[in-house]
């Protein structure tokens, strides 16, 4: 008979985090740069940092985040290998709105137990993730938490570091009078707003909910619901950095959690404001299945999900051609939704008017 020692009576595989190092080991290899130095198994990462003599002034951007209760869809599918994109997603292109280059990303995943197969698969997601950013996967943690999360549960979270020159930072400071709106679409719902989808699609009657199960085939989606669910987050960052080395552009905004407007607030100035017109493009299905479903009014749906746009730029009208030519080379589809204003009495608001085609 084997003994086991006392951290595994307690709950804790030593082995099994090692088996799941050597699994994932292929796949964070190919999310490297030429500046990273070693490889997995040290207690830090490490980045040659001489790489910034490059720039004038080096401003350093970080940024974290996780998925959400997203993750409560890919352990119900049983489906690991695209929630670490969504991860890459959240916070690289967090980063990239001021214009910074992510240079490498660390990850944090936390677990009742670890499944070595599982928490390759998670990391296999994050590497492509990153690959897709052009950032390197320099380290990460794996924590086995038997009695905090059941043995199938688990979290993840991650933070990016990245690299902008002073002089070429995005922001409020640069937005004008007259600057285009430009939307950038979204791949489905990305990370956020899934308490409430999850409460109106998959929540029992007796909650309120629909009581839909995930294998189910939903002909507006075109797939079944949990297909549709676990579409990975667009990842912006390449487009988005060949955009302002393209064009002359001001502002970004990462359309997360809060919507499109709140999100688009945080970056305007308090003397200006915005106005989008709904008309401009039609939300992919799931949006209005949410909205129609749970009854759900629009200006909830809007405070709580992308509806359709994942990011927003603001540049001068005379860039908009170039720019949408820049993000259709990259696969994304963009187009004019509005424009900026003075005003006296909306500072730094965003308003959204119209109505989508066909809702």
């Amino acid at each position: 008979m084997t003994e086991t020692n006392a951290y595994a009576r307690a709950g804790v595989d030593i082995e099994a985090a090692d088996t799941a190092i050597e699994l994932m080991k292929g796949w964070v290899a190919k999310a490297t740069r030429p500046e990273v130095i070693g490889g997995l198994g040290g207690f830090a990462g490490l980045f040659d940092a001489s790489a910034l003599t490059r720039y004038t002034r080096p401003l350093l951007a970080t940024s974290t985040d996780g998925v959400g209760t997203k993750v409560a869809i890919a352990q119900a599918m049983d489906v690991h290998d695209t929630i670490g994109r969504d991860l890459v997603g959240m916070v690289v292109d967090d980063l990239v709105v001021c214009g910074a280059e992510p240079l490498f990303m660390t990850d944090y995943i936390a677990t009742g137990r670890v499944v070595p197969e599982r928490i390759a698969a998670i990391v296999k997601g994050i590497a492509e993730g990153c690959a897709e950013a052009g950032c390197a996967l320099v380290g990460g943690e794996t924590a086995e938490h038997p009695g905090l999360l059941a043995p199938d549960e688990y979290d993840v979270a991650g933070a990016t570091t990245g690299v902008v020159e002073a002089e070429r930072l995005l922001g409020p400071a640069r937005v004008r009078p007259g600057d285009v709106v430009l939307a950038m679409e979204a791949s489905g719902l990305h990370s956020n707003g899934y308490s409430l989808v999850r409460h109106v699609l998959l929540g029992s009657a007796a909650d309120g909910g629909a009581g839909w199960a995930l294998d189910r085939d939903v002909p507006e989606l075109g797939r079944t619901l949990g297909e549709e669910l676990l579409e990975p987050t667009r990842i912006y960052a390449k487009a988005c950095l060949d955009l302002a080395a393209r064009t002359g552009v001001h502002a970004m905004s990462h359309v997360t959690g809060g919507g499109l407007a709140t999100n688009l607030e945080r970056v305007m100035p308090v003397e200006l404001a915005a106005t989008i017109d709904r008309a401009t493009w039609t939300p992919q299905p799931v949006f209005d299945l949410v909205r129609q479903v749970g009854s759900v009014s629009q200006p909830d749906l809007e405070a709580t999900l992308n509806c359709g746009v994942g990011m927003v730029a603001l540049l001068p009208a005379d860039d908009v051609d170039t720019a949408v030519s820049v993000l259709a080379g990259h696969g994304v589809r963009a187009w004019v939704a509005g424009e900026v204003s003075a005003s006296a009495d909306r500072g730094g608001r965003v308003d959204l008017v119209g109505q989508h085609p066909g809702w």
